[in-house]
């Protein structure tokens, strides 16, 4: 059997952490750029399915391929970041400045990554601007639209919605970033995260890096968006919700109810006195 306890699986989460605040601002950035990038391949690779099919819930079976080749390449994505980053500050081992200063990296590395896979695409959809965008381009944009404008006009409800939609992904994002650690072999790993992710995908919750692709590519596609409404009305609340959700919902969690006490020590008994002879 390979399958690993979940008092194992909280070690792990630890030591993940640890190994992700050790690596250098280059490789950090590096598998940051990758990572976003190959979210916004599986999130082309979705829309293209569902478009295809008529059916939405195709698109979220296959959606999570994305993050599979991500975790088995041991790549870094900001999201699972947020639950296992402050893990080691927990066990008082690390400053929370550094925590703070790998998550900007990566979010970064993320952030551009998600953007240029974006431009590559529109290359593809529009012929290098030369003709009218095509393939899934009108899903985009109209996503994009959804992701922001939508939650515009229902002002602070809006805010609030975008922030808890986003709590809710990155709860399931994690779950399957931690689930991958369940198992020694490369199927089960693959087996065990594909689940959370197709429950957090096909029910439209929000994720700050799959935003980080669908809004900018909307916008160069011809959304009717500002960068304002990019950062105002999704990206800043979709983060601090997948923050919030990520750690407290499964890093916190998770390493609060499974990871191994120290043993208390017992009271020394008294030793009663000896009695004058």
């Amino acid at each position: 059997m390979d399958y690993v306890k979940p008092a194992d699986v909280a070690a792990a989460m630890v030591d993940a952490g640890r190994r992700k605040l050790s690596l250098s601002p280059k490789d950090l950035l590096i598998r940051g750029v990758l990572s976003g990038a190959l979210l916004g391949v599986a999130t082309s690779l979705a829309f293209t399915a569902s478009q295809s099919t008529g059916q939405p819930l195709v698109g979220a079976l296959i959606f999570p391929v994305g993050l599979v080749i991500i975790v088995l390449l041991g790549l870094e994505l900001v999201t699972g970041s947020f639950a296992l980053l402050p893990l080691p500050w927990l066990e008082k081992e690390v400053p929370f400045a550094r925590v703070l200063a790998n998550w900007g990296l990566v979010f970064a590395g993320n952030l551009a990554g998600s953007m240029l896979y974006g431009l590559l695409l529109w290359v593809v959809l529009t012929n290098a601007g030369t003709t009218d965008p095509a393939g899934i381009a009108p899903a985009l944009v109209k996503a994009a639209e959804a992701k922001t404008l939508g939650y515009a006009t229902h002002g602070e409800a809006g805010l609030l919605t975008a922030f808890v939609k986003a709590m809710l992904c990155n709860w399931m994002v994690c779950v399957g970033v931690v689930l991958a650690m369940v198992s020694s072999s490369t199927l089960g790993k693959i087996a065990a995260a594909w689940l959370p992710i197709l429950i957090f995908f096909a029910q439209g919750f929000e994720h700050a890096v799959v935003n980080m692709f669908v809004i900018p590519t909307g916008m160069l596609l011809g959304a009717d968006i500002s960068l304002a409404d990019w950062w105002l009305w999704n990206q800043i609340p979709v983060t601090l919700g997948n923050l919030v959700g990520g750690f407290l919902f499964t890093g916190l969690a998770l390493w609060a109810t499974h990871r191994v006490k120290p043993p208390v020590a017992e009271p020394v008994a008294a030793i009663p006195a000896q009695r004058a002879a």
